[in-house]
């Protein structure tokens, strides 16, 4: 599926042609600020384009520049990767590194990350192939329901001579009358008129149920079937089912798609996009940062350090869906990196990383801009929510600048928790307004400064209060 952008792109029209300058512009419409990162991950994201235009041998030893992302949460880390992703079209997992040692010393298999980046890039290209297959299945789906509905005649053996032809006469009739009706069935199904009446399908039984298989690593999900193992022994068995003719539809249309689509291309094409084009964002890695001190924590943070280190530098990983390289895959790791810095990480693990950026905290500028700039802000969620209702909420300039100041002043007085501290107060704000809002006679909300500091001012100014509201 070629990915096109959107028409603010001039002279753009591929992701290929995406210049650094324009991929940083597409980012801007959904995260504030941090420029720095944005030309990180821009450049990052453009080598990509770069190294496929080599030839296979130069391109094969040209790796991926990883990032570290390092500022304290809220500043739109997760963001930005997330962001790019979807500009890219491709794989993405995020990861929480402290998940490898929240048991302990054992915790989870470093490897599981590749394996849920393949199965998030099977059912991407998959829904990519059901997107082009979508026509197709419903016009199958729709013939099938027809002769549910409208069972085709048996055929009939005829004698030979003047019978058969006067049979063959009678046959045409039947035939041409046989089809009026059917497309007259075809134009009331299509207008849904037909919904309600039950038909008789085919229904598939499920298969025996997958289970877990313990490896040496540990529990992983290897969804091995036993009719994956045994495929002649349990055959597909089908049983009937009556159902309203809408659900036949779907369930139909759901069979054919899985009927013209081969899933074994799809898999190959999966893993072939993790290998090229998959990112995995590693967040919290300044929790694993330690040097071992022979006991406690810190044994168990270096030596998942040492584990996720053949993964970043690049290792094949065994998967139900084949073997898999890492070597091209991008990796971001963030961390806010209070209390260890980067370059407490093994150095082994430090120089897989060579490209390190610092996100700024939050101003009250920043955040005025937060409310009003990005494609799915606050205040236009907020108004969109509201006005379902028909309340039509709106938001004056010093409102806005009054609600980034309270956001700043309880961040900085409390837990910095960046551009979050907006959605709890926000919710603070229109707490009566979303709560009345059915009952409300007057339809027209307008939230201007004086309104917001009626609604926040008692909270802010009591600390003790504040903790634990916003």
């Amino acid at each position: 599926m070629v990915f096109y952008l959107p028409e603010t792109l001039e002279g753009a029209s591929t992701l290929e042609e995406m210049t650094p300058r324009q991929i940083v512009a597409e980012l801007d419409k959904h995260v504030v600020g941090q420029s720095e990162a944005k030309r990180a991950v821009a450049i990052a994201l453009r080598n990509r384009v770069r190294r496929q235009k080599l030839s296979e041998e130069l391109a094969e030893e040209v790796l991926p520049k990883n990032i570290i992302m390092i500022g304290p949460t809220g500043v739109g880390k997760t963001e930005i990767a997330r962001r790019l992703a979807r500009l890219t079209n491709s794989p993405f997992l995020k990861v929480e590194a402290s998940r490898f040692t929240e048991v302990g010393y054992v915790g989870r298999d470093v490897e599981s990350m590749v394996r849920d980046l393949v199965e998030i890039a099977i059912d991407m290209v998959r829904e990519e192939r059901v997107n082009e297959v979508a026509d197709k299945a419903e016009q199958n789906a729709e013939e099938r329901v027809l002769d549910l509905l409208l069972p085709p005649p048996a055929p009939k053996t005829r004698s030979t001579g003047v019978e058969e032809i006067a049979a063959t006469a009678g046959d045409g009739a039947a035939t041409d009358n046989l089809e009026r009706t059917r497309e007259k069935l075809r134009a009331q199904l299509r207008e849904g008129k037909l919904d309600d009446r039950q038909v008789e399908v085919d229904v598939r039984e499920r298969s025996f149920p997958a289970f877990e298989v313990i490896s040496s690593q540990g529990i992983e999900e290897m969804d091995i079937n036993i009719k994956d193992i045994l495929p002649g022994l349990f055959g597909q068995r089908t049983k009937k089912r009556r159902m309203r003719v809408a659900e036949a539809m779907d369930y139909l249309i759901q069979e054919e798609e899985n009927r013209l689509i081969d899933m074994e291309q799809v898999t190959r094409a999966a893993v072939e996009r993790v290998e090229q084009n998959g990112i995995i964002f590693l967040d919290e890695v300044d929790k694993i940062a330690g040097r071992e001190r022979g006991h406690g924590p810190d044994v168990s943070r270096e030596g998942v350090q040492r584990d996720i280190l053949p993964i970043v530098e690049g290792t094949t990983v065994n998967t139900r869906h084949g073997m898999v390289r890492t070597d091209h895959v991008l990796f971001i790791a963030a961390g806010a990196f209070h209390v260890s810095k980067p370059s407490d990480l093994i150095p082994e693990l430090q120089g897989r990383f060579p490209i390190r950026v610092e996100l700024q905290s939050l101003s009250v500028e920043d955040f005025i801009r937060i409310l009003k700039e990005p494609q799915s802000a606050l205040v236009k969620q907020y108004t969109a929510l509201l006005e379902t209702e028909g309340i039509k909420l709106s938001f004056t300039d010093d409102a806005l600048e009054e609600l980034a100041r309270f956001a700043a002043t309880v961040n900085e007085q409390t837990e910095n928790i960046g551009a979050r501290r907006l959605h709890t107060i926000m919710e603070k704000l229109l707490d009566e307004v979303s709560f009345e809002g059915p009952d409300l006679k007057k339809k027209n909300v307008k939230v201007d400064a004086a309104y917001v500091k009626e609604r926040l001012a008692d909270i802010v100014k009591n600390q003790d209060l504040s903790r634990y509201i916003l």
